[in-house]
């Protein structure tokens, strides 16, 4: 296949279209991440799997997910975005038959992790190509804003599509429901994407590999532990601290090497660390949020889970409307924080908006006020972190540069599920023993979980906002079609 040299807003006079399927296989993504949730009960009584083994069906994935994005990011670089792209879609459709075809706890296990292996090959080249696609400013910030509106509301598309999935049909079709989507947009993606890869010959940094997926794994998988076994636990200390010198091996390790897997300076700009710092926190909440609620509503309120997917309708409105409309108008003429920080105040008062539930409050004055909140908010840090993660950056990087990212929001989803849910159960067990126990105090108790861990949720955003308006001090966008560093780095295109 011969290569050519062009400039990055040739890369495709279909980009548009391009960005249809590319979104696609994102919502494909992103609605695995929830889609299960909702079935969890169904398939845990059909399957016999007992109540300490149900968290591996999430865990799986996040686990094989979290810990081979960086991975999966250079392999896009290095043999090609489109190629990694359809690989990862097909390879993630076949495993979704699988595990949709399961009969026992294992191989639902094994699909499960092999869904998260192609989604970290899928994720990274996905939004490399949307980086390398779109360089205009105008044009960068429209297809940024549809980016980060499927991210920020496909969780909750999830849960209603897992609710309807799970009542109407059977809980497998919350994992065959992403083979007909993973097609149209490999079939899509084929037809009008342009492939694009690193120059030069590959050599993975495979020390750097070793550590960094070793250290991921530890860390992602102390927290699927901690939700059982406590995060006081030997087990549990025993993984961080591994994982923590594993990472810091790591960052030692891609200093001293010619090639490194995660090139240092991609990190160390202020600007693309306030955006990674931005996902990670978005994502904490939305899915603190996502578990919450759901238990408020099908535990505490008796919802039906079709009924609890339509009521997160509301959320993925809000995100819409901040996303796609007023984000996507000020992301070319705003500095990123001045979006980005209102943006993680409106959560804080979404998650504290938690403390004003009762047992008794209805879904308007309750549940809706905090999912506009949460909504709006999210809208208006995804399309500006994700942008930001990846702008200026060498195309030849842009996968590796879209990995982290996508890293960043894996592992602050995964970690931040462990650490909220752990402070949720904590604070009902505390609430039960001092309260007794009856039918009426366990939701109240509930409850209590749920308003303790969005205090702390909120506490943990604000100081967050308080890091990013240092660290982040990014002017407003020149009105250019690319950086400099972009301009001087040009794209290799491979002719389909």
């Amino acid at each position: 296949m011969a290569t050519t040299k062009a400039q990055a807003p040739a890369v495709s006079s279909r980009r548009w279209a391009a960005l249809f399927f590319i979104g696609l296989a994102q919502l494909t993504i992103v609605l695995d991440g929830t889609v299960v949730n909702i079935a969890l009960p169904s398939l845990q009584q059909d399957l016999m799997i007992s109540d300490g083994d149900r968290q591996w069906i999430i865990t799986a994935y996040t686990l094989a997910f979290g810990s081979l994005l960086l991975l999966g990011g250079r392999i896009a670089d290095h043999t090609g975005r489109k190629r990694t792209f359809q690989i990862g879609l097909l390879g993630f459709a076949a495993a979704s038959a699988l595990g949709g075809a399961a009969g026992n706890f294992e191989l639902l296990l094994t699909a499960r992790a092999l869904q998260g292996g192609f989604a970290a090959l899928l994720g990274p080249s996905a939004l490399s190509l949307l980086t390398v696609t779109f360089t205009e400013p105008k044009e960068r910030a429209k297809a940024f804003g549809i980016w980060g509106a499927i991210t920020a509301a496909g969780g909750a598309i999830g849960l209603l599509a897992g609710g309807a999935l799970t009542d109407y049909l059977d809980w497998r079709w919350c994992l065959y429901i992403s083979v007909p989507i993973a097609a149209i947009a490999a079939i899509g993606g084929h037809l009008v994407l342009t492939e694009s890869r690193r120059e030069g010959r590959a050599r993975f940094d495979i020390p750097g590999v070793l550590l960094v997926t070793g250290g991921l794994v530890a860390i992602v998988y102390a927290t699927g532990r901690a939700e059982s076994g406590g995060w006081d636990s030997v087990e549990v200390i025993g993984l961080l601290a591994a994982g923590v010198v594993l990472l810091a091996a790591f960052a030692v390790v891609e200093s001293r090497v010619p090639q490194p897997l995660l090139p240092p300076r991609l990190v160390a700009d202020r600007t693309r660390g306030g955006a990674y710092l931005s996902v990670g926190l978005a994502m904490l909440a939305m899915f603190g949020a996502f578990l919450f609620m759901t238990y408020y509503m099908q535990v505490v309120k008796g919802y039906s889970p079709i009924r609890t997917g339509v009521a997160f309708l509301p959320m993925t409105v809000a995100v819409l409307i901040s996303a796609g409309g007023l984000t996507a108008r000020l992301l070319p003429k705003l500095p990123p924080r001045m979006l980005i920080v209102p943006g993680l105040l409106l959560i804080v008062f979404g998650m504290l908006w938690l403390r004003t539930m009762e047992t008794d409050t209805a879904y308007v004055e309750g549940v809706l006020v905090s999912e506009l909140l949460l909504g709006l908010g999210a809208g208006m840090i995804m399309p500006v972190a994700f942008n930001y993660a990846t702008h200026g950056v060498d195309p030849g990087d842009a996968g590796i540069a879209s990995a982290t990212v996508n890293t960043a929001q894996q592992i602050s989803s995964s970690i931040g599920t462990a650490l909220l849910n752990t402070i949720a159960t904590s604070a009902t067990a505390a609430y039960i023993a001092s309260h007794g126990t009856s039918p009426a105090i366990a939701r109240e108790a509930m409850l209590e979980g749920f308003v303790t861990a969005g205090t702390w949720a909120a506490g943990i955003l604000l100081a967050g906002a308080l890091v990013v308006v240092v660290l982040m001090n990014t002017p407003r966008p020149e009105r250019q079609a690319v950086t400099k560093d972009a301009e001087d780095a040009e794209p290799v295109l491979a002719q389909p």
